[in-house]
């Protein structure tokens, strides 16, 4: 079993109560828009950290993450992108790999909304945008995720409100 924290849009702003929400997880995933390493380093400290790069982040973020991470976790098909879209409305590229080889959990962030559906058209994919984590942008609050993968599924889905993005 593992359980992850999953997080987006830090834009170089890591709130502290993030590190005690995370602290009891085997990884932490980072969908993009870290803003500086600094922010990889401070979750890294934590649990290992998986993480693509998203529009903001520059070469010191880009050189350590890719823009796509595909993977197996617990048995789970697991692709995490940063600019993805979302349900019934993917970036073109990203339709077109899904239509062929769909994972079972597709991560992305960018839109700061947090989201989580199946997509009934992708053979019932799970679909997780974490949301924004930092202060940059026009959500209102501020959110990062938690769940399992055991056995093959997706379980203990957990969204966490950290506050206003004023805050």
């Amino acid at each position: 079993m593992m359980k992850i924290g999953l997080i987006s849009d830090t834009h170089n702003y890591l709130d502290p109560q993030t590190l005690d929400y995370f602290a009891d997880c085997d990884e932490i995933w980072h969908a993009g828009d870290f803003g500086t390493i600094k922010i990889a380093d401070q979750l890294k400290e934590v649990a290992p950290l998986v993480g693509v790069y998203g529009n903001i982040d520059g070469q010191d973020i880009r050189a350590e993450y890719p823009l796509h991470q595909r993977f197996d976790c617990e048995g789970v098909d697991v692709w995490m992108t940063h600019i993805g879209g979302i349900p019934g409305r993917y970036c073109i590229p990203i339709r077109q790999e899904m239509e062929s080889n769909t994972p079972e959990l597709f991560i992305c962030g960018h839109s700061h909304i947090l989201k989580v559906a199946r997509d009934q058209q992708m053979d019932k994919m799970l679909y997780m945008n974490p949301g924004a984590a930092g202060r940059h942008g026009f959500q209102t609050e501020r959110t990062i995720m938690r769940f399992t993968i055991h056995a093959g599924k997706i379980e203990n889905v957990e969204v966490i409100n950290l506050g206003s993005r004023a805050e």
